[in-house]
């Protein structure tokens, strides 16, 4: 217990950097694009091409059933 209040401004500085962190984000709108942007990637990741195009880029895809 010797540095206690070391650790207590340390722990209030960092929520405090949180804090305006997070309060950044929320002004510029940053969630709303990161919404927009991971909607996209998953409808994108379940189309036909992102399938063939996974299938393609994996050698290795067919090596458990040769295995079997």
């Amino acid at each position: 217990m010797k540095f206690l209040d070391w650790y207590l401004k340390i722990a209030a500085v960092s929520a405090m950097i949180g804090g305006s962190m997070e309060l950044f984000m929320i002004k510029t709108g940053f969630y709303d694009k990161v919404t927009v942007l991971e909607s996209e990637k998953r409808a994108w990741e379940s189309s036909p091409e992102a399938q063939a195009v996974r299938e393609a880029l994996n050698p290795w895809r067919d090596n458990d059933k040769q295995a079997r």
